[in-house]
């Protein structure tokens, strides 16, 4: 019963977001955290505190994605309104007017590199609207967006699903090195399928033909150096294989090597050097801020985690209210239980990259203040929705997690690790994407089913690194299908009541991810690796 129990929630949110008329997710969620409420008081009997305390954590933990979501709409209508994406369409297509070299550079390589510098969701949430800027389908290019963000999710925010998800199960320094370059191995191989998948949804199969060669050499541009720099390193594979991957597929897009011709139909006025530096300007200084406040060897990523207590103060029953050095704001012991929750107002990509940045450029691009208040407002109106959406997704996710070892989330875990025993290895992958798919996040993934994983993997005397491996792979697959990822997305190209649409679009290619990457833990890991 227990287990029934624990995975309804899962499968009505799924009925009610995919059947025909569906839910839009600010109305499903919601009421999926009113059922597992409901089941955790009357079946599991979890004590009133506990169940008011995770309602009060996830309330302060959805800040951290709502924020993210806010500030990536907010660069985005200034994009537009300071004409910055008009300029970016016009130059993408003077270096080649080719959708699929477009598609590859900014879809594929440029989503690479911002997520081996932040995570968070905001490689689809910039890519995503450049695309559609070029002209492509907003709800196309929200599943491939989706699809895409998956081989370097990892190795994503410098590495941190990987040394900071698996950080709990006490591994030495060694044994995560070896998951990640397991990790990586596997993401290379299904590299080579993936891309291909993603187009799909957008151009058509001739059109991936006639630039198959194209496509090739930006998937190896990125792949190549993150395979071979995650066999020494798990902080930096997607962000330095981002970077080349993405200069290499702009030469190679600028030659036409590999590439059908396109006739341009965009303009014919050339734009000078002057103005594409500064229509680059804004995503250069977003880069440049994520690339500066998330490398471990500079000073800032520790200063904006900074948790020595700056002011403290007793907020009653409800809990103590805390401001750090760095301004993390944390509630801790709220209604007297060990649930706290915090809120890194520096480090999450919020207010930093995004908010700054555009604070910083509306003088540059001479904007009045009528317009950057209208994109101010505009943009908390469209973050209206995802809010709701992501305060019942984090409220379901919360007390899915009450009870430890026996929680809903762990006995969906056992449950299914029991199954199969030996045959683990085909099943592994998935366990980490359904973490993916009701956390949003590859990290919380990891550090929710790590455990099981290590147990399931010593019980039935499989190596412990290769089933960790293919849990954070699972963890980066499920991405595809993870709500709080489309919401997001959704939300940032302001397509309404479409999620169910899009999960059952990404479904299938995250299932052919995780088919691909048992088949690779099979046969190609044991030849390289003492598993």
């Amino acid at each position: 019963m227990a287990l029934f129990l624990s995975i309804f929630p899962i499968v009505l949110l799924i009925y009610l977001m995919v059947k025909r008329n569906a839910l839009p997710s600010y109305v499903a969620l919601p009421w999926i955290a009113v059922v597992v409420l409901i089941i955790q008081l009357i079946y599991f009997g979890t004590d009133i505190s506990t169940v008011s305390a995770n309602i009060a954590s996830a309330i302060i933990a959805v800040q951290t994605p709502i924020t993210v979501i806010f500030g990536a709409i907010l660069f985005n209508r200034f994009s537009e309104v300071s004409g910055v994406t008009n300029t970016l369409r016009k130059w993408l297509g003077e270096i080649n007017p080719n959708p699929v070299a477009q598609i590859m550079i900014i879809g594929w390589a440029f989503a690479f590199m911002i997520e081996g510098a932040s995570g968070f969701g905001t490689p689809a949430a910039i890519a995503a609207p450049i695309l559609v800027g070029l002209g492509f389908n907003p709800i196309k290019v929200a599943v491939l967006a989706l699809i895409m963000n998956s081989v370097p999710v990892s190795f994503g925010a410098v590495g941190t699903p990987t040394w900071f998800g698996f950080g709990p199960l006490n591994l030495t320094e060694n044994q995560i090195l070896e998951i990640g370059s397991i990790t990586a191995t596997i993401h290379a191989f299904v590299a080579l399928v993936i891309p291909l998948i993603a187009l799909r949804f957008i151009v058509s199969g001739k059109e991936i033909r006639q630039n198959i060669v194209f496509i090739y050499i930006s998937i190896f541009a990125c792949v190549i150096p993150y395979f071979f720099l995650a066999q020494i390193n798990y902080e930096f594979p997607s962000l330095v294989g981002g970077a080349i991957g993405m200069f290499i597929s702009v030469f190679v897009a600028n030659k036409g090597i590999g590439l059908a011709k396109v006739e341009n139909t965009l303009s014919n006025t050339e734009i000078n050097g002057k103005e594409i530096a500064k229509a680059l300007l804004p995503t250069g200084l977003l880069i440049l801020f994520l690339i500066i406040t998330r490398i471990q060897q500079l000073p800032f990523k520790a200063m904006m985690n900074d948790a020595t207590t700056w002011f403290a103060v007793q907020l009653g029953t409800l809990g103590q209210f805390e401001i750090s050095k760095g301004l993390i704001f944390s509630l801790k012991e709220i209604f007297g239980t060990n649930v706290n929750a915090s809120y890194k107002l520096l480090y999450v990509p919020a207010l930093i990259p995004f908010i700054i940045t555009v604070l910083i450029c509306v003088p540059l691009f001479t904007m009045n203040a009528q317009k950057t208040k209208e994109i101010f407002v505009g943009s908390f109106k469209q973050s209206r929705n995802p809010f709701y959406a992501l305060i019942g997704a984090l409220i379901m996710v919360n007390l899915m997690l009450v009870g430890g070892d026996a929680s809903m989330v762990k006995i969906i875990g056992k449950s299914f690790a029991q199954a199969t025993g030996e045959y683990w290895t085909l099943f592994a992958s998935y366990l980490g994407a359904v973490g993916a798919f009701f956390s949003g996040s590859n990290t919380v993934s990891n550090l929710t089913f790590g455990s099981v994983q290590l147990s399931t993997a010593e019980i039935t005397g499989l190596s412990t690194s290769l089933i960790l491996a293919l849990q954070s792979v699972g963890g980066a697959m499920g991405n595809m299908v993870c709500i709080n990822n489309i919401v997001a997305v959704n939300s940032v190209l302001n397509i309404q009541n479409q999620e169910g649409a899009i999960i059952k679009k990404t479904v299938i290619p995250m299932f052919m991810y995780g088919v691909i990457a048992a088949v690779v833990a099979l046969t190609v890991i044991p030849m390289f690796f003492n598993v």
